[in-house]
């Protein structure tokens, strides 16, 4: 588990720095982001399944295909959400005595 989520958080960083090299090309970057927005979807489903992946996937989409918004790093902010922040505290065991009269 532990060396999936690592290459999740690699593979978010990455797809999140090609989404804002889109930004450095005048003109084409543009172009690009109409291609890239759909496949940034795509991914983001694919690599965060659920309702959770499905809502970050509409997030993501809008952000790549609105001008000025490429420098967002959704799939990083959704690795945060997803292994920092959203992580559900383990219940504690507790033990429980139980004495027997007999």
């Amino acid at each position: 588990m532990r060396k999936s989520k690592f290459k999740l958080l690699r593979n978010s960083i990455l797809l999140d720095a090609i989404g804002v090299a889109t930004s450095f090309i005048p003109g084409v970057g543009e172009i690009f982001d109409i291609l890239w927005a759909p496949y940034a979807a795509k991914k983001m489903r694919e690599m965060f399944p659920g309702e959770k992946g499905k809502i970050a996937s509409v997030i993501v989409f809008i952000e790549e295909i609105i001008p000025g918004t490429d420098f967002i790093p959704t799939f990083t902010l959704m690795w945060l959400f997803t292994f920092v922040f959203g992580q559900e505290k383990q219940p504690m065991p507790q033990t429980i005595e139980v004495e027997i009269n007999e």
